[in-house]
């Protein structure tokens, strides 16, 4: 039995399938509609936001034998489609710059370029983090980018934008991709968790996340993770506390107690709580980012009104309502500049822990000066 894991076996088959990128892919559907397809684009973006998996359904809708009149998308029922699908399509190339860079392998590139397609009516090239190609091999791709013949297709994807030659922008149609926000990664890690017949609570899936940090692929690997999890539960919802514990989160119940801590002024307690949690084996820089994560949202609330907020707020994310109402008095509790001057301050502890020769030394200090401001 083939095991895939979420983000292949969910990988988008349609334009319609992938998530937060229409301001690309509506405009790449106008022009198959159109058939004024270009010769030659250029995908940049973050890692896992579907440029690949984009690049493959062009590669499909150019290609398909039954794609209904007025429509763009792929039938993903024909054979061209079957088979570019499932990878066996020899008239689509798929080149890693990272591993073939030199101008040889370009050669041989534009040496196969020549010959008609095989099975498909176009040949389509794409040639993944194509930065990473050498200036010789670079150069040697223009002229073929700028003329090619009429049955290729070139499509280059690049985390890395600053580093493509300008004469190799100026050849291509480019598309700028984005990170999802967390509704839009949440919305669509909640629809695999359906179909994968799995319960999870709705703060589980935004720290899942907001660890994936806006990347779809990154994100639904962690899901598989806590899907793998969850297999040992039964039936039982995966909840926020569980993900904590598999992507090894600091506990919010410890960041909360340690800014309650602050808020009443207790330094000899805070300092104390502080080398416990090192003691329990915490990572101190992970504890401190996790510290500012809590007042960053402590803030934004005050700056919404504490008072009048709900916990929908996309800004304040991967809390329980529990963990919410906490946040909430201890903001109340707080006030905006006290939090403000306390997030300042840990800021500056974060720095220093790096080079600290006591890890946890900068965190101390940091708490001694936020109970005397």
């Amino acid at each position: 039995m083939e095991n895939l894991v979420l983000y292949r076996k969910y990988r988008p088959q349609t334009f319609s399938d992938v998530a937060g990128q229409d301001h690309v892919t509506i405009t790449i559907q106008n022009e198959i509609k159109s058939g004024h397809v270009a010769h030659a684009y250029l995908f940049s973006g973050p890692r896992g936001c579907g440029k690949t998996t984009t690049a493959r359904i062009i590669a499909k809708a150019v290609n398909c034998l039954n794609r209904k009149e007025g429509s763009a998308e792929p039938c993903n029922k024909c054979s061209n489609c079957l088979e570019i699908s499932s990878g066996r399509a020899i008239d689509l190339i798929e080149i890693d710059a990272a591993s073939h860079r030199g101008i040889d392998d370009i050669r041989e590139l534009r040496e196969g370029i020549k010959f008609a397609p095989t099975k498909l009516k176009y040949k389509v090239f794409i040639i993944d983090e194509c930065h990473q190609l050498s200036k010789d091999a670079s150069n040697a791709l223009l002229k073929t980018l700028e003329e090619p013949p009429a049955h290729a297709i070139f499509i280059l994807a690049t985390t890395e934008l600053h580093k493509i030659l300008a004469t190799i922008l100026s050849r291509c149609q480019r598309f700028d991709f984005r990170k999802l926000s967390l509704p839009e990664l949440v919305a669509r890690l909640q629809k695999l968790a359906d179909s994968e017949g799995i319960k999870i609570e709705k703060a589980a899936l935004e720290l899942v996340a907001l660890a994936g940090g806006g990347s779809v692929r990154d994100s639904e690997s962690l899901l598989g993770q806590a899907l793998v999890y969850s297999s040992t539960k039964q039936k039982i919802a995966i909840k926020a506390e569980d993900i904590r514990q598999i992507l090894g989160i600091t506990e919010t119940e410890s960041v909360r107690a340690l800014v309650e801590l602050i808020a009443n002024k207790n330094t000899g307690g805070g300092v104390d709580y502080l080398n416990q949690i090192v003691e329990k084996g915490y990572d101190v820089q992970e504890f401190g980012k996790n510290i500012l994560n809590y007042l960053r949202q402590a803030l934004i609330l005050a700056i919404i009104g504490a008072k009048t907020a709900k916990n929908d707020n996309f800004m304040i994310a991967g809390l329980t309502d529990e963990e919410f109402e906490t946040l909430r008095n201890q903001t109340l509790a707080m006030g905006e500049p006290t939090i403000k001057k306390t997030i300042e301050i840990f800021l500056e502890a974060n720095d220093r822990i790096r080079y600290s020769p006591i890890p946890q030394l900068p965190l101390e200090l940091a708490i001694v000066d936020s109970c005397a401001a």
